[in-house]
């Protein structure tokens, strides 16, 4: 069967239309000689009632009653000639036992009548019965029929269709539906597939801007860190050591010491400041011995102790070193500023090409990504990296940030180069 569903499904209507309108059409002809037939028995049954009480004015003798019966007789049987032919013979008829015969041969021919009616009620009986029948049969076999043909062809492939819609809001973009057929259920499994393959085109170079955009931050990130290193805090410790050489001036001049003194003390306060920034844009630790001596570092100059459990083998990509890092910064800053933690543990290690990265605490809980904290910008820039974070934070129960990341491992950088 050729051409569309909506084509399908009016032809498959119509036909159910035409075997019900034959059906319906043969049982009114049916019920029609049906009672035709009831009423012609019906006639003979008046007209042989008739013909026997006309026989018994005949017997009896009475000739206003033979007069007024035999015209009764007359107008029943008035659409048949020879019945009709017959009456007025007996009507005629001055000798009444003369008319005997003919009433009788007028009896005879009404049962034959009768019993052809009869004959013709049982046939068009039967026909109704076959016609009820036969539409009933026919129409529950084409309803069955054309039932099991749209559940192949709509109701399972919208069910395949369902699931996958389900599969690409579950996040699996590579679900796809078989494309059968060229109707209306075929074109939406097509659409669906191209809607699929464009999702997973456009999640791709989501991830891949994303990450370009990452990189292009941390890169970014090291320049501002390797001008200040370089330029300004070179300049400001060549400007402070000239300040302490002047200090030294002879004893003839303290308040020029005074000053000089003064001056050293906010360059050193200014270069520690710079200092701090420095490390904050991007922490030369990270770039000099990599996540380990991150760590170490981080834990160190946490408020809160931390108890650090790494093994990694050997150095990391350099985006996943700075997720990571600045995933643990985050959460010790956390445990110390918010969740008043009186420890933490921070486990990091690579197994199966995957980092996994976990920061626990002992504090009061009650976090989460979306509640305004700093791991909102972490986790964008984990899942840049095609890796996942969960936060599980239950009040009183303390918090962890747990962070998977994919990696390949690189062979070990040079001392002072990422």
């Amino acid at each position: 069967m050729s051409g569309g569903l909506t084509r399908r499904t009016i032809l498959a209507g119509g036909l159910l239309a035409l075997l019900v309108g034959g059906a319906f059409a043969v049982l009114l002809v049916s019920l029609a000689g049906l009672r035709e037939a009831e009423r012609r028995a019906t006639r003979s049954a008046e007209v042989q009632v008739a013909a026997g009480a006309l026989e018994r004015t005949v017997i009896t003798g009475d000739a206003a009653a033979f007069a007024q019966r035999a015209a009764a007789l007359e107008r029943l049987v008035a659409d048949q000639p020879e019945q009709r032919a017959r009456a007025e013979s007996i009507r005629a008829m001055g000798d009444r036992s003369a008319a005997r015969a003919d009433l009788a041969a007028l009896t005879a021919t009404e049962r034959g009548h009768a019993a052809a009616a009869r004959r013709d009620s049982d046939t068009a009986g039967r026909r109704v019965m076959l016609a009820g029948v036969g539409g009933l049969i026919g129409s529950v076999a084409l309803i069955v029929l054309f039932t099991g043909y749209l559940s192949r062809t709509v109701v399972r492939p919208v069910r395949r269709a369902t699931t996958m819609a389900g599969r690409l809001a579950g996040g699996d973009l590579g679900a796809r539906v078989p494309e059968r057929g060229a109707d209306e259920v075929g074109a939406l499994a097509h659409s669906l597939n191209t809607m699929a393959g464009a999702l997973g085109e456009n999640r791709e170079q989501l991830a891949a801007s994303r990450a370009r955009i990452v990189a292009a931050a941390d890169r970014e990130r090291r320049r501002i860190e390797r001008d200040l290193h370089d330029g300004t805090q070179q300049r400001l410790v060549s400007l402070m050591l000239d300040l302490r050489a002047a200090a030294t001036a002879p004893d003839d001049v303290p308040r020029l010491r005074a000053r000089l003194d003064r001056v050293v003390e906010g360059l050193a306060a200014t270069l520690d400041e710079l200092r701090e920034t420095s490390r904050g844009i991007h922490p030369a630790v990270l770039s000099e011995g990599g996540l380990p001596s991150a760590l170490r570092a981080l834990a160190r100059r946490s408020a809160v102790p931390v108890e650090l459990t790494v093994d990694l083998g050997c150095r990391l990509p350099e985006q996943v070193e700075v997720a990571a890092y600045y995933v643990v910064s985050e959460a010790l800053a956390n445990a110390a500023k918010h969740a008043r933690a009186s420890a933490t543990h921070v486990a990091a290690r690579t197994a199966g090409g995957r980092l996994h990265l976990c920061v626990r605490d002992d504090g009061i809980g009650g976090a989460s990504i979306g509640a305004g904290s700093g791991l909102t910008g972490l986790a964008d820039r984990v899942a840049a990296l095609g890796g996942g974070i969960a936060v599980t934070s239950r009040p009183g129960q303390g918090t962890a940030v747990e962070v998977d990341l994919p990696v390949k491992r690189r062979e070990t950088a040079p001392p002072g180069r990422p």
